[in-house]
């Protein structure tokens, strides 16, 4: 069956399953509006629970009103708690400093939340202007978890990252660790797809499996036949003979693999 998509409201990436995880760079607020508000609104109009962890360069109060100005009814769907915008010292930090467990565990309950009051999933972002650099390493981390609580749940996630404040390598983590990474270039937004380091683990696994299952079956034919055989490397040398071969060349049972 296929997948449910949901409209992520950015036209660059348009529709994406639950469980999709999405990165921004931006250099100025417009840049930051621009990709985040769309977004918002796809996920007020599509019944989900949104909300926005805001930090400099857009307080609350202007994020609200970049809101307002794009989403019929933005007043009423606040009122009712659809939509919540907050600062980042009250989701991200605990004493001035980064709390990444408490974090992960609060977008879980928030999920929770969503689902029993009747909404279809939760779409989050954050900015990371806030971060100081003996952080960066911890958020990194929990950037890759993240990916695992929101995978296979109801759940979207948009962070976005002040390019200005990022250097090479911190775009390479901030891009290994999402599924999307969008950025400005020559006065357009592209978006870079990338198979995460958790998927191409997997898929290696998958085919790790593959091979251990081709290697038994074949195991299996080479020791249910009575003729003699055996591999060799390119400088002779043995290195796998059947079961026949190795009684008549009197080897042990264990030389040859199986």
């Amino acid at each position: 069956m296929a997948r449910k998509l949901r409209k992520t409201g950015i036209d660059i990436i348009r529709d994406v399953p639950w469980g999709t995880h999405i990165c921004q760079f931006y250099r100025t607020v417009e840049d930051l509006t621009e990709i985040v508000v769309p977004y918002f609104r796809a996920g007020i109009e599509n019944n989900e629970l949104c909300l926005w962890v805001v930090s400099e360069p857009l307080a609350a109060h202007d994020a609200k009103k970049a809101l307002r100005s794009a989403v019929p009814g933005f007043d009423s769907c606040m009122d009712k708690g659809q939509i919540e915008i907050i600062s980042y010292d009250r989701w991200y930090t605990r004493d001035g400093r980064f709390a990444s467990r408490q974090v992960l565990d609060a977008w879980t309950a928030k999920l929770r939340h969503a689902l029993s009051a009747g909404y279809d999933g939760l779409r989050l972002s954050g900015n990371t202007l806030w971060l100081e650099a003996e952080d960066w390493k911890d958020f990194i981390a929990y950037e890759k978890e993240i990916e695992d609580t929101i995978a296979g749940k109801r759940m979207i996630a948009l962070c976005t990252f002040c390019i200005d404040r990022c250097g090479a390598a911190d775009v390479i983590d901030v891009v290994s660790s999402h599924q999307y990474a969008i950025i400005r270039r020559d006065g357009g937004w592209e978006v870079i797809e990338n198979a995460s380091r958790k998927t191409v683990a997997r898929e290696l696994q998958k085919r790790e499996k593959e091979l251990r299952r081709s290697n038994e079956l074949l195991s299996a034919i080479l020791n249910s036949t009575h003729v003699l055989i055996a591999c060799m490397d390119p400088q002779a040398d043995l290195i796998m003979v059947n079961r026949v071969y190795a009684q008549a060349d009197g080897k042990e049972p264990d030389f040859f693999p199986g």
